[in-house]
């Protein structure tokens, strides 16, 4: 099971559970609160009525007084109030009145007179000096029925002669519980969704951060250029972190190896020619073979500078993951810029260069990275294109890619050597001279260009040699 599907399980259990728990907590106490709420409004007024009954009941005149009629009155008002949205459209309590015996002196309702109460616990209780209350159901197998009564005493002078009790049928508070319960659910359900999905996000996040981790892992492993993925502070921060500067070391190691071993074999060759000279020039020779000794020192030590300088360029160059200064750079000022400065070698050439790239046309580039590569591009075209011969720059696009080629007049590059122009250290020899290049600047190119998320690209076409640096078209503006 992966990774994100787990922490989203466990993430769903306690929200889930807890959701549960604490929905049927407080689903449970909705009624039994809205139930004491309702008892402390009829302590009150049973208390009330004790004391506007105390006179009649005293006197025994309560059944001549204006109260039954009250009472039938207002047993049939309609209030038409709105409470929470919910309209209330008659009243719901009963009243009635005992003598200290527990006989029903008076009953709202009109059902119950001269019945005896006394057996009843709202009635019993009172009538002893304790609190009073009952809740008895119409129909015994059904809760809905339930009725609650509250009993308060009427007292005079310290004895209890009469008890006035009022009831109210729990159904008349069922509508405001199962308001509450419904708003309650609703609301709760709500939050557990929204904690779901914050859950969800959370491990969708978690795991697509381990994700580019180990793809960029991954991609060093097999020595592919990556990015190291950006966190901002906190535990994934330190990790890639401690990842990159494992992969550092690690890779740094093998890299100084590697260029060490590389070095050491192409630094040979110059080597020892420049031993060979200076121990012939040791000895008496005449001076136009002294010269020319002379000469092949000083060609072989600037190969040896070349080569040096190249291969630091090359080795930072490797050594990047992505772009570290990444900008807008014109690209047609950017090429005159180059022609501009070989315009000595080619005025001496006599070479035809025709540039065709929109003076308007920017790339999204390294400026530095960019320039050498181009340099290097065209000290390589300027090597093999013979005397009178032509350069064309242009801009071509095919698809989602553009591609920024540059075209040389000459001799075609042999079959077995095309696939391996790019390679480290691998050069063919310049016409005329017979000389080899260091071999390092078309790598160099193909470096740059796998930065910017490109290729390198050399054939052979008609009349000579065509080098293309393929970009995404993103990266041209």
């Amino acid at each position: 099971m992966r990774l994100g599907i787990r922490i989203f399980l466990v993430y769903f259990l306690f929200v889930g559970l807890a959701g549960y728990f604490l929905l049927n907590t407080v689903r449970e106490q909705i009624r039994p609160v809205v139930r004491q709420s309702s008892e402390e409004t009829l302590v009150d007024t049973a208390n009330l009525l004790a004391e506007i009954l105390h006179d009649d009941v005293k006197a025994g005149t309560l059944a001549q007084s204006r109260l039954p009629e009250v009472l039938k009155a207002y047993g049939l008002r309609s209030p038409g109030a709105q409470i929470w949205g919910l309209e209330k459209t008659q009243v719901s309590h009963r009243i009635y009145v005992t003598d200290g015996n527990g006989i029903v002196l008076l009953d709202s309702s009109g059902q119950d007179l001269g019945k005896d109460y006394s057996k009843w616990n709202d009635v019993y209780l009172t009538l002893r000096g304790q609190y009073g209350a009952r809740s008895t159901r119409s129909v015994v197998e059904d809760e809905s029925t339930s009725v609650m009564h509250v009993a308060a005493p009427i007292v005079d002078q310290g004895k209890i002669i009469g008890v006035v009790t009022v009831a109210k049928p729990n159904s008349s508070l069922q509508p405001y519980v199962d308001r509450s319960e419904r708003r309650l659910l609703t609301l709760g359900l709500g939050l557990i969704v929204v904690g779901l999905l914050v859950g969800a996000a959370l491990s969708w996040w978690l795991v697509r951060s381990l994700r580019r981790l180990a793809r960029y892992a991954q991609a060093v492993s097999e020595g592919q250029r990556a990015a190291l993925p950006h966190y901002k502070g906190g535990e994934l921060a330190h990790l890639a972190n401690a990842v990159e500067r494992m992969r550092t070391q690690l890779e740094g190691k093998a890299y100084v190896e590697r260029y060490v071993h590389t070095l050491t074999h192409e630094l040979k060759s110059p080597l020892a020619a420049i031993r060979g000279a200076s121990e012939l020039l040791q000895g008496d020779m005449p001076a136009e073979q002294r010269a020319r000794f002379a000469g092949n020192i000083e060609r072989e030590s600037e190969r040896l500078q070349q080569m040096i300088e190249r291969l630091l360029n090359l080795a930072r160059v490797e050594q990047m993951q992505a772009l570290e200064d990444e900008q807008q750079v014109a690209l047609a000022p950017l090429v005159d810029e180059l022609l501009l400065a070989h315009a000595a070698r080619i005025e001496a050439a006599g070479l035809q260069v025709r540039q065709r790239i929109p003076a308007q046309l920017r790339l999204w580039c390294d400026p530095f990275l960019m320039r050498q590569a181009l340099a290097n591009l065209l000290d390589n075209a300027l090597d093999f294109t013979p005397p009178g011969g032509a350069l064309l720059f242009e801009l071509e696009q095919v698809g989602e890619r553009v591609a920024l080629s540059l075209f040389n007049q000459g001799e075609a590059i042999p079959a077995y050597a095309l696939a391996r122009v790019a390679e480290r250290f691998y050069s063919l020899p310049r016409p005329g001279t017979g000389r080899k290049s260091t071999g390092l600047g078309l790598n160099f190119v193909a470096e740059v260009m796998q930065l910017h998320g490109g290729a390198l690209a050399v054939e052979n076409v008609e009349g000579g040699v065509r080098v293309r640096l393929w970009l995404p078209v993103r990266r041209i503006s």
